[in-house]
């Protein structure tokens, strides 16, 4: 696998730790807690890296039993300070080297080295820590775990091999494999070269650089030397002290370790990308028709209907019979929504507390309306989350049920707390109302005509002067044809009626839409989005961190 290629400065180190430890945060509880952890250790060393003389490098050499490693630290630093030996572990506890009249403690203090000690300023060894590490083979347990955290905080690695373990499989697998992102601030030395001819010494070399290559080590600068003569350990000591010249190996060893937790975390969030809410956004629709079935709409609106015709019935209809609709009942009151008052205001709409909001009557939903809403919910958790990796596919999933016992409550709530403008849109009835009335009126006044005419008749007294209308007594005209007009008036409001009654109903349907849309996204949508946010905010920060 081809690896890509870590930063070589420090520029930005901070911002990346502050984009890692959000990451992170965001990332809490939605991934595995390993990771998080890990991300956490890097943050807390790094944080005590730069706060403990960041301008100090700490190199450190290590290696196993008998590849020299002891002999090769009292050749850098000039003097025998540690002990020698070939066969048995003569490390037992990390060894630190300072130059100057100025130790850094704080560092030491912070890497937990207590074998310490300082040596007279050397201008090629300013800022300069130089440790020797316990055999990472060491037969003693206490001696490889200290090893193993050493090497986990130190700035410039120095791998001592010796050409009968170079190949050992502990040192590749268990180290510098796992440390191959760490190769900018790795040296690899193979040391004892002495006794070897230098055909045996070359090909020595070439196979471990083979054997590096595989590990992904490759390019890692490997010096040939030996200890014991001296011969090579002048461009040790030129590498090593280039690289603290540079000031560069503290931040690129953070660098990746910032790097290697911030991608192995954004790996555990999925590969979605900038489409995430385009699924929440075509899922919208389905879920408000689901909710709005599960609320009644489709009741409420026929409702509306039903009541519409009915007062406009009422309203417009003969007076002499219209009275007799008023023994049946209002769809609308029976469902209990007629009690909500005229909107007022630019909105059009009542704006009525939760608690003064009366319950409906609608019945609750039925089975197969219900499994439709779970339906609509569980296919928007998926389609939301697709892409998303196991914990995150969860929490949204948590999220878009996180009301869901609510939601009938809700619903019905939002439906009987919306105007459905029963008050407006009928004008008309009111001029309808008057011309009836004055139709009752013209019946009336000819039946008294007529009745004063038997009358005067039956008393044998002079009849009322005689009024024809159209070759037709008026009293004839005033009572049949007042019975007549409000019948045909009342017969023609009712088309009308009807015809209103489906756009009352339209109306009335796209309010409750809007209700139904507003718990949709308050109950539903919002805690989704909330979490997709989240992700979004997390997944960037990881990106530039990793980056």
């Amino acid at each position: 696998m081809q690896l890509r290629r870590t930063p070589r400065t420090s520029r930005g180190l901070a911002g990346r730790l502050q984009q890692l430890a959000e990451g992170a945060e965001l990332s809490r509880g939605r991934v595995d807690d390993a990771l998080l952890l890990r991300a956490q250790q890097v943050v807390d060393r790094a944080e005590g890296r730069l706060a403990a003389s960041g301008d100090f490098t700490v190199a450190a050499l290590a290696g196993a039993t008998g590849s020299g490693k002891s002999s090769l630290f009292n050749a850098l630093v000039g003097q025998p300070l540690t002990t020698t030996g070939v066969r048995r572990p003569t490390t037992s506890e990390a060894f630190a080297v300072t130059w100057g009249d100025d130790p850094p403690t704080d560092l030491l203090d912070w890497l937990d080295v207590r074998r310490r000690h300082s040596l007279p300023a050397d201008p090629a060894r300013d800022h300069l820590v130089l440790l020797d590490l316990p055999d990472h083979d060491s037969t003693e347990v206490e001696h490889r775990i200290e090893a193993h955290r050493l090497v986990q905080l130190v700035d410039l690695m120095v791998w001592v091999v010796d050409p009968q373990k170079y190949a050992d499989a502990a040192l590749h697998d268990q180290f510098l494999a796992p440390m191959a992102e760490h190769r900018d601030v790795m040296l690899v030395v193979l040391n004892q070269v002495d006794r070897l001819t230098r055909s045996e010494a070359d090909a020595c070399q070439r196979d471990l650089e083979r054997l590096l290559a595989r590990d992904g080590l490759a390019g890692v600068p490997v010096l040939s030397l030996s200890a014991v003569t001296g011969l090579g350990v002048p461009r040790l000591q030129k590498a090593i002290a280039q690289r603290v010249a540079e000031k560069s190996a503290a931040a690129q060893r953070l660098t990746v370790d910032v790097v290697e937790a911030a991608r192995a975390l954004r790996e555990a969030a999925g590969p979605a990308g900038a489409e995430e809410g385009r699924q929440l956004r075509e899922e919208r629709p389905r879920l408000v028709e689901a909710l709005s079935a599960a609320a009644g709409v489709p009741e409420v609106v026929a409702a509306v209907e039903g009541s519409w015709r009915h007062r406009g019935a009422l309203a417009t209809g003969w007076p002499a019979l219209s009275w007799l609709g008023r023994f049946r009942p209002d769809p609308l009151r029976r469902l209990h929504l007629d009690r909500v008052p005229a909107a007022v205001g630019k909105a059009r709409r009542a704006v009525l507390e939760p608690t003064t909001v009366s319950r409906s009557s609608l019945p609750a939903a039925r089975g197969a309306v219900q499994a439709g809403v779970d339906t609509a919910l569980r296919r928007l958790a998926e389609d939301a989350a697709a892409g998303t990796s196991r914990g995150w596919s969860d929490r949204v999933r948590e999220a878009s049920l996180q009301h869901r016992a609510d939601l009938p409550d809700r619903l019905d709530r939002a439906v009987a707390g919306t105007d459905l403008e029963m008050g407006r849109h009928r004008w008309w009835w009111n001029a309808v109302r008057v011309v009836q009335w004055v139709l009752v009126a013209a019946v009336l006044a000819g039946l008294l005509w007529l009745g004063a005419d038997f009358g005067l008749a039956y008393l044998r007294l002079p009849p009322l002067p005689e009024v024809l209308w159209w070759r037709f007594p008026a009293p004839t005209w005033l009572t049949v044809g007042g019975v007549l007009a409000g019948l045909l008036l009342a017969g023609a409001s009712r088309l009308a009626i009807g015809v209103s009654a489906r756009r009352q109903g339209l109306r009335a349907r796209r309010a409750l839409r809007r209700a139904v849309a507003e718990v949709a996204e308050d109950a539903v949508l919002g805690p989704v989005q909330d979490e997709l946010s989240r992700r979004a905010r997390a997944v960037a920060a990881l990106d530039r961190a990793g980056r």
